[in-house]
């Protein structure tokens, strides 16, 4: 395992899915978003130094039910086993485990970008429409979705396919040095298997490559088993690492 890429790439995911309040606790990075996902309302690991949770756990249990949250450790395959070793022995449940996948980029010649692909540096309010339909969001999801999209620091682009004048499938990507992390893939569950999901992933991965980044990642459910033959049809075949989440036992 290449652990200083692995770790570059944790660095950029965090950047692409920024959280709306945060703090630095110790070796921890714990992330607040209204409680819209796990991964920006968990405790998450900052280098691969890390070797104990156990000290931590009492200040993080407060600060999150100060936000009435629960608490949820992000737990990282890239860590010693005795953090997992901690939070068994302390009740913590697991859940939700997602993996991290990575293809170079150059030297492949992309095609140009199709006409029913619009790209555009920000989340306008078509597309924010566009992905809350997709996705099926609460009016408080898309609202706290659009906050944490708007939120994001780096450059970006969204993309949008259109079928018919409608769009059908939304996808964006956000620039880390020469890494393109890939975030909010989503096609009409009506239309999957038409190939709109690989055309639109295609067109972000020549806009990145027109940019400068030589590699591109994304982080997908492992059990997404439609998400994850799409990304390797696309040559994401390197897995860098997994996640799961680790939720405290109720008080």
């Amino acid at each position: 395992m290449d652990h200083a890429l692995a770790w570059q790439v944790e660095q950029a995911c965090h950047n692409a899915w920024p959280s709306l309040r945060c703090a630095l606790i110790g070796d921890w990075l714990l992330r607040f978003g209204d409680g819209v996902s796990r991964r920006i309302n968990s405790a998450n690991p900052l280098h691969p130094g890390i070797t104990t949770i156990a000290p931590q756990l009492e200040a993080f249990d407060r600060l999150y039910r100060a936000q009435a949250l629960p608490l949820i450790v992000r737990l990282v395959s890239l860590l010693p086993p005795q953090v997992e070793r901690e939070l068994d022995t302390r009740g913590f449940t697991a859940e939700g485990e997602a993996c991290t996948l990575y293809r170079d980029l150059a030297p492949e010649n992309f095609p140009a970008v199709a006409p029913d692909v619009t790209i555009t540096p920000r989340a306008d309010a078509e597309w924010l429409a566009a992905i809350a339909r997709l996705q099926v969001q609460s009016p408080s999801h898309a609202s706290v979705y659009a906050r944490v999209v708007d939120a994001i620091a780096l450059p970006t682009g969204f993309f949008a396919l259109r079928h018919d004048g409608r769009i059908v499938a939304t996808a964006c990507g956000v620039l880390h040095g020469d890494l393109v992390v890939i975030e909010s893939v989503v096609v009409d569950e009506a239309l999957r298997g038409h190939g709109f999901g690989k055309r639109l992933m295609t067109a972000l991965l020549a806009w990145a490559a027109a940019q400068g980044a030589t590699g591109a990642c994304l982080q997908v459910v492992t059990d997404n088993t439609a998400g994850r033959a799409l990304y390797a049809g696309l040559g994401f075949d390197r897995e860098l690492y997994r996640y799961h989440f680790r939720r405290a036992p109720t008080k």
